[in-house]
């Protein structure tokens, strides 16, 4: 079955908005996420339901079906896909393979998807740390936590990110942080919860929101 962008968009919007709920999201959180109004939503979720990709009951919400699901796993998996051809071989910086990977992220060969993924090598993670799901719609997770955490004095090896707009990881460019470098909490600052790191020896400082918006792996 053929599916529009539109469509692919609603369906990793509402995938996104499902994690850590078992129950379904209201047409307000998918306007909110797709910037759109929730009358246009409406239409587009009973399009979806038509279609056996989304379980819609009025006033209560949306949820994926196992298809749906499965669909928008698969959407995310080119996503990420391209954003590791991107990173690798075309030398793009990890802040400009998002939007770019939006565009391509709606190809509808699967046999280019097959063939990209043996060409990267089969990668499990993406440019951000993010796991990337298999042809099967499974996904390996990473056991990983926040910066902001983690306690004084310890040392983390930074795995991912929570945010990934172009302006947060200009700014981690900017500190020296990307994936596989290594951090060491030095201390945090009570008032505000800003915390003084290492990395390579030298200190820096960096907000709260910066440190919980960076994952890490304990050493």
């Amino acid at each position: 079955m053929f599916y529009t962008l539109s469509e692919e968009n609603y369906l990793k919007a509402i995938y996104h908005l499902q994690q850590g709920t078992p129950k379904g999201v209201s047409t307000n959180e998918i306007a909110e996420r797709m910037k759109t109004k929730a009358s246009s939503v409406t239409d587009m979720i009973k399009k979806l339901a038509s279609k056996g990709m989304v379980d819609y009951v009025k006033y209560q919400g949306a949820s994926l079906t196992e298809a749906g699901r499965l669909h928008a796993l698969y959407v995310i998996r080119k996503h990420r896909l391209w954003e590791v051809f991107l990173a690798e071989k075309l030398d793009f910086p990890w802040d400009q393979v998002h939007d770019i990977a939006e565009q391509l992220e709606h190809v509808q060969s699967p046999e280019l998807v097959r063939r990209l993924d043996a060409f990267l090598g089969n990668p499990e993670f993406d440019p951000h740390g993010d796991p990337i799901p298999d042809a099967d719609g499974h996904i390996k997770r990473k056991s990983r936590q926040l910066l902001g955490k983690c306690e004084d004095g310890q040392t983390a090896l930074c795995v991912g990110v929570k945010e990934s707009t172009s302006e947060f990881l200009r700014f981690l460019d900017q500190k020296h942080i990307t994936i596989g470098t290594r951090i060491t909490i030095q201390g945090r600052e009570p008032f505000d919860g800003s915390m003084t790191i290492s990395i390579d020896g030298q200190t820096q400082y960096i907000s709260e929101k910066i440190a919980n918006n960076i994952y890490v792996q304990s050493e």
